[in-house]
C-alpha cells in the first residue's frame, strides 16, 4: 500500500552556514535511494525540513513494498552448464543455489545466442525490496554521503560504543502514514516522539500523529517552523514589516538571511538602537561589525545612509522584549567603540608612513614581501598610464597613478583592515580622503580590488582603471612564475578571478590595449625590479634561471587568459563556433575591443544565406593546403599563363581580386568585409565543379594550390570561418 513517508533526525544545533546544503542533501539522498529501489513512486513530492535541531524529509506515495520485477538471469554457456545429454552440471547447479533455486528449474532455462555462443538464461521473479529493508539502507547511504566537512566523534547511552555525525543525533522518527518503520541508525531505534522549541514548545515531546501532520504539529505544539524556506519567508516579512515602521530598509544580504534562519526555530524580529556618535566611523565598518560578529540587519535610509537603527532576530517572544533588546545593544555597543578606536587610531598615521612596514609584511615566499609587490605594481601601473595617454586619463595620469599604486597596500597595516580583511582597499579610500589626497587617487586605492567577484562594479576611474590591471597581471604573471597553475577546482590564489577582471576591464572599458604586449612588458618589468632590488646584473645565474621560468610560463599564462577569454565570451551573445573562429586565428595582438567587433562581424555573417556553404568550402580548402603541405607538395607559385586557363580560374581569381580591392578601402569595417565574402559563393563551387586541383603537372597543381592559398587568406582575415562549418 502507498503511503506518505516521513523521516526525522532530532539533533543538538547544528552548523549554521550549512544547515541549508545539508537539509536539502539530506532529502535528495534519501529519496534517490528509496527510488533506486522503486519504492517511490515518479510523481512523489520531497519537501526537505532543515531547523537547527532537525533534519527531516516527507516523501509521498512510498510503497510498504517494492513490486516483484521479472529478471532474465544470465547464468553461464550452454557447453558449460549442460552435459552431452542436456543434464545440469555441476557448475550450473551450483549457480542456480546461490540464486535460491535448484535443477528443476533446469527445463525452464533459455538458450540465446551471444555472437558464437549458446548461453543459458534463467527468467526468474525478483521480490520487493520491503520498505523496512530499503528505508535502512537509504538512511546508511544518505547518511555517509551528506557533506559534512568534519564530523563528531561521541558515546551512545551505553557508554561503550561511539559514532560519527556533524551533532550528536538524539532521536529518529520514521512514519509511513501512522506506522513506525523499524529501522536504526547512529544508535537509535525509530519511534514517533519529537522535541519542539527548547523554551517556547507548548508540548514535549510532541507524539507525532502520522506523517503528514509533522509540519503543522511542530508549529501548533512546538513553536518550530521547520521548514527552511517558510522560517525564511517568515524573516523577511518580519524585517520588512519592522523597517517599514521606522521608514527604513534593511541591508539586503541572502547570506546573512540564511545564516539567521539557520540559527532559529521561531523568528522574532526586534528593532534597537546605538548611539548617533558611532556613525563617525565609516558605514561600512559598522556594517560589516554588525551583521558578521553580531547577525543584524543594519538599517539604511532613503539616502543608502546607515542609520543608528538595527533589527535583530530572536529565537524567542518574551511578554517583555526590552531585556532581550537591551542585552543585544549593550553587546553591539561595545563592538561598535572597538570600530571606533581603530579607526581613531589609524588616523593618527598617514598612508605614506605605513609604506616602510610593507617590506616586514611576507607576500609569497617565493615572491618576497608586499614592499616589493608595490614595486611591481606600480611600475606596471605606470606603463599602463602611459600606453592609454592623455586621451583617456588626462596629462597628470602617471603620477596619480604613481601615486594610488605606492599607497593601495598600506591600509593592510591598519588595525581596522586588521580586524576586518574585508574592508581592504575600502577603509584605504577614507584614510586617504581624511589625508586630503586627491579623490582620482583616494577611490583607485579601494578600485584596485575591482571586481572583487563575478558581477562586481569595474573601477571608476581610469587611476583605478590602470592601477587595478596592473595589480591582476602581477598576480596572474608571478603566480604562473612560480608554477602556482590553477588545477582543476583548486585555485587558492583566485588566479581565475584575477583574469576575468583583466578581462571585463579591458572588454568594459574598450581599452585599445594588447593583452599579449601587457603581459610580456609586466614580465620585463618584474624581471628588470627584481634584479635592481637583489643588487644583481643580468648576467647573474639566478637572474637567467628567474627568466627561463618567466619565459616558460609566458605560454601557459596567455593561453590561460585565452581560456577564460573564451568562457566569458560564450556567456555573452556569441555561440561556441563563433568564439572559436575567431580566438583560434591566434592573432599575433589581443585587442579585446578588436575581438568584440570581429565577433559581431561573424554573427552578422552566420546570417547569411551563403555561410554555410562558404564555411564548408573554407574548410575543404584548408584540409587541401593542409594535405599538400604534409606531403611536401606545397611550393605555390602563381602562374598567369597556367592558371587563367580554365573559365571557372579566371572567375574565382578576378573574384579575389574585387574583394581584395574592396577590403583596402574598408579598412577595419569587420561586418561589411565578411558580408562581402558572399560574393565568392558562386565562383568557389564553379571552381569545385570544373577544377581539378592536384593534377600531374607540378607547376600548374602549385598554381591552383597558390589560388587556394590566397583564397584561405582572404577568407580567415577576420577569423577562420571553417570553425562555423558543421
Amino acid at each position: 500500500m502507498s503511503k506518505n513517508l516521513l523521516v526525522e533526525l532530532l539533533v543538538e544545533e547544528l552548523p549554521p552556514k550549512s544547515l541549508k546544503q545539508l537539509g536539502n542533501s539530506f532529502a535528495e539522498l534519501l529519496t534517490a535511494s528509496l527510488k533506486a529501489q522503486d519504492l517511490v513512486s515518479k510523481d512523489a513530492q520531497v519537501a526537505a525540513y532543515a531547523s537547527p535541531r532537525r533534519l527531516a524529509v516527507h516523501i509521498t506515495h512510498v510503497a510498504a513494498q517494492a513490486a516483484d520485477k521479472a529478471v532474465a538471469q544470465k547464468l553461464m554457456p550452454a557447453t558449460v552448464g549442460l552435459d552431452a545429454q542436456g543434464q545440469a552440471t555441476p557448475p550450473l547447479l551450483k549457480k542456480l543455489a546461490s540464486l535460491g533455486a535448484d535443477a528443476s528449474v533446469v527445463p525452464q532455462l533459455k538458450r540465446v545466442m551471444e555472437g558464437k555462443t549458446e548461453t543459458l538464461f534463467w527468467d526468474s521473479t525478483v521480490k520487493g525490496t520491503p520498505l523496512t529493508d530499503g528505508l535502512q539502507k537509504a538512511l546508511e547511504e544518505a547518511i555517509g554521503k551528506l557533506p559534512i566537512p568534519k564530523v563528531m566523534t561521541y558515546q551512545l547511552a551505553d557508554g561503550w560504543s561511539s559514532v560519527n555525525f556533524v551533532r550528536p543525533v538524539h532521536a529518529l522518527i520514521a512514519l509511513h502514514g501512522a506506522d513506525i518503520v523499524p529501522v536504526n541508525i547512529l544508535g537509535l531505534q525509530a519511534g514517533r516522539e519529537t522535541q519542539g522549541h527548547r523554551f517556547e514548545a507548548k508540548v514535549n515531546p510532541i507524539v507525532l500523529h502520522n506523517a503528514d501532520s509533522y509540519a503543522q504539529q511542530l508549529a501548533t505544539e512546538g513553536a518550530v517552523i521547520a521548514g527552511f524556506a517558510e522560517r525564511r519567508a517568515e524573516i523577511v516579512r518580519q524585517l520588512n514589516a519592522a523597517a517599514t515602521k521606522e521608514n527604513l530598509t534593511p541591508v539586503d544580504d541572502d547570506a546573512l538571511l540564511d545564516e539567521v534562519t539557520a540559527l532559529v526555530e521561531h523568528p522574532n524580529v526586534l528593532v534597537g538602537k546605538f548611539a548617533a556618535e558611532f556613525l563617525q566611523v565609516p558605514q561600512e565598518c559598522l556594517i560589516l561589525t554588525m551583521k558578521a560578529n553580531q547577525k543584524y540587519f543594519p538599517l539604511l535610509d532613503a539616502q543608502g545612509k546607515l542609520a543608528n537603527k538595527f533589527l535583530l532576530v530572536s529565537n524567542i517572544r518574551p511578554t517583555d522584549s526590552g531585556l532581550v533588546i537591551g542585552g543585544n545593544e549593550r553587546v553591539l555597543r561595545s563592538r561598535l567603540a572597538d570600530a571606533m578606536f581603530f579607526f581613531d587610531q589609524d588616523r593618527k598615521k598617514k598612508l605614506e608612513w605605513r609604506l616602510p612596514g610593507l617590506d616586514k609584511v611576507v607576500y609569497h615566499n617565493k615572491l618576497g614581501t608586499q614592499g616589493l609587490r608595490m614595486h611591481y605594481v606600480r611600475d606596471i601601473a605606470t606603463m599602463i598610464a602611459g600606453m592609454i595617454g592623455e586621451q583617456q586619463g588626462g596629462k597628470d595620469l602617471e603620477s596619480k597613478v604613481y601615486k594610488a599604486a605606492t599607497l593601495a597596500k598600506t591600509d593592510l597595516l591598519t588595525d581596522m583592515v586588521g580586524e576586518f580583511p574585508e574592508l581592504q582597499g575600502i577603509m584605504g579610500r577614507y584614510y586617504a580622503q581624511r589625508e586630503g589626497l586627491d579623490d582620482d587617487v583616494a577611490f583607485a586605492i579601494e578600485d584596485h580590488y575591482k571586481p572583487r567577484f563575478a558581477g562586481d562594479e569595474l573601477p571608476g576611474n581610469p587611476v583605478g582603471i590602470c592601477v587595478a590591471l596592473a595589480d591582476k597581471l602581477e598576480t596572474l604573471v608571478n603566480m604562473f612564475g612560480i608554477g602556482e597553475i590553477p588545477t582543476g577546482d583548486k585555485d587558492p590564489f583566485a588566479l581565475r578571478r584575477h583574469a576575468l577582471g583583466v578581462i571585463r576591464i579591458l572588454n568594459e572599458k574598450e581599452l585599445p590595449l594588447d593583452l599579449i604586449t601587457l603581459i610580456n612588458r609586466a614580465i620585463e618589468i618584474i624581471e628588470g625590479t627584481e634584479s635592481s632590488k637583489l643588487g644583481t646584473s643580468n648576467s647573474n645565474e639566478s637572474t637567467k634561471v628567474q627568466h627561463q621560468i618567466k619565459q616558460e610560463s609566458r605560454e601557459q599564462l596567455i593561453a590561460f587568459i585565452r581560456e577564460r577569454l573564451a568562457g566569458s565570451l560564450r556567456e555573452q551573445s556569441y555561440t561556441a563556433q563563433e568564439v572559436d573562429a575567431v580566438l583560434s586565428l591566434d592573432l599575433p595582438k589581443l585587442i579585446l575591443k578588436d575581438i568584440a567587433k570581429r565577433l559581431d562581424a561573424v554573427q552578422a555573417f552566420s546570417a547569411l544565406p551563403e555561410a554555410a556553404s562558404l564555411a564548408a568550402a573554407n574548410k575543404r580548402v584548408g584540409n587541401i593546403l593542409k594535405k599538400a603541405k604534409a606531403e611536401g607538395r606545397f611550393s605555390p607559385v602563381l602562374d598567369f599563363d597556367l592558371l587563367l586557363q580554365e573559365p571557372a580560374e579566371q572567375k574565382l581569381h578576378q573574384a579575389l581580386i574585387d574583394i581584395s580591392t574592396k577590403d583596402i578601402r574598408l579598412a577595419e569595417n569587420y561586418v561589411t568585409s565578411l558580408q562581402g565574402l558572399a560574393a565568392l559563393k558562386v565562383p568557389i563551387d564553379d571552381f569545385f565543379d570544373n577544377v581539378m586541383v592536384n593534377v600531374d603537372d607540378e607547376k600548374l597543381r602549385n598554381s591552383r594550390l597558390a589560388l587556394l592559398a590566397g583564397l584561405h587568406n582572404i577568407m580567415n582575415r577576420i577569423a577562420d570561418l571553417s570553425k562555423l562549418a558543421n
